[in-house]
């Protein structure tokens, strides 16, 4: 950050082509009800590091094995997907009716941390999205499957494929989790959650905090946290703000929000938090690496590579399905 006069310049790694990480100007108003006094009274609020003592009286760093060190002990499991539109499809009907779609890819799997980095798990799925009914289209590179929605407008198809790479996720985050294993998933958590798992958004379009506690996020330092807040609505979470080592730039430079499902009492979700902004900073990664660091943590942007690749070369993919359609 230097000086110009009386302006102040920033400068953040993060990549322009996805996004600001954080978006100027205002955010949107939260929609859900928010309630920031359930683990600290809001007049008391204040950054949180790993030995902060918890609303019960112990040391939270006691309840996690003894502090930053203690608390990275332990694997944990990253789970995320990719997704990709391969092509625009036109599907005319037995009725002489013309319907758009998209025939389009996507991936999910999971890398385990345990002292090395593993991929266990990555399953590819290829589907074509249209309101109108076609039999599967078998290509050289996979089948897609046909899979209806009530509109060929552009939202609903990638609301469309959004809903089916998030149901993937889920299950392969439920069929890897296991007693023992921190199970963090890239991005808000969906319904049904795994119990436990976190959430964790790297991109911030909503303002969740009231004024007279926001700016605890921006005294953050690396490895501290906001105190819990609820978000309320049809589905309950507990949230909080963390930021990352090795941020610069502006005060929100850094800043990850996370997730937990709000079934667990606050006493449990405030050690969880803590044991878990302990654990994500060592995953940070670094600008000359990531060009979305250091919120996109190393074992996610593995994973991601890893992903892409399994989709195949989008233009190989391409020609297989004009090819697969010519012979039909």
């Amino acid at each position: 950050m230097t000086g110009t006069g009386a302006a102040t310049i920033a400068i953040e790694a993060w990549a322009p082509e996805y996004g600001a990480a954080h978006e100027p100007g205002e955010l949107d108003e939260a929609r859900a009800p928010v309630d920031v006094g359930l683990e600290v009274p809001a007049d008391q609020w204040g950054p949180i590091g790993p030995s902060r003592a918890s609303t019960s009286g112990a040391l939270l760093s006691e309840q996690v094995g003894g502090g930053p060190s203690g608390a990275v002990a332990g694997p944990v499991l990253f789970v995320d997907g990719v997704r990709r539109v391969d092509a625009w499809v036109w599907i005319t009907d037995a009725d002489g009716q013309t319907h758009a779609g998209i025939a389009a890819s996507y991936a999910a799997g999971a890398v385990l941390c345990d002292g090395a980095a593993t991929v266990v798990a990555a399953e590819v799925t290829r589907r074509v999205f249209s309101p109108a009914v076609t039999g599967p289209i078998e290509t050289a590179c996979g089948t897609y499957l046909p899979t209806p929605v009530p509109s060929d407008e552009v939202q609903p198809l990638m609301l469309a494929l959004q809903r089916r790479m998030g149901d993937l996720e889920a299950r392969v985050a439920t069929a890897h989790a296991q007693p023992g294993r921190r199970v963090v998933v890239d991005g808000p958590l969906r319904q049904p959650v795994i119990a436990g798992a976190v959430g964790f958004v790297k991109t911030h379009h909503v303002s969740y905090l009231p004024p007279m506690v926001r700016d605890v996020v921006a005294r953050l330092g690396p490895g501290e946290r906001t105190p819990l807040f609820l978000i309320g609505g049809s589905w309950p979470r507990w949230s909080w703000y963390l930021k990352l080592a090795g941020a610069d730039g502006h005060p929100w430079a850094g800043i990850v929000r996370c997730e937990l499902d709000a079934a667990e009492a606050v006493e449990t979700a405030a050690a969880r938090a803590t044991e878990v902004s302990a654990v994500l900073p060592r995953f940070a990664s670094e600008p000359h690496k990531d060009p979305r660091a250091p919120q996109n943590l190393y074992p996610i942007g593995g994973l991601e590579r890893d992903l892409r690749h399994r989709l195949g070369d989008p233009h190989l993919v391409l020609r297989a399905l004009r090819r697969a359609v010519a012979r039909t």
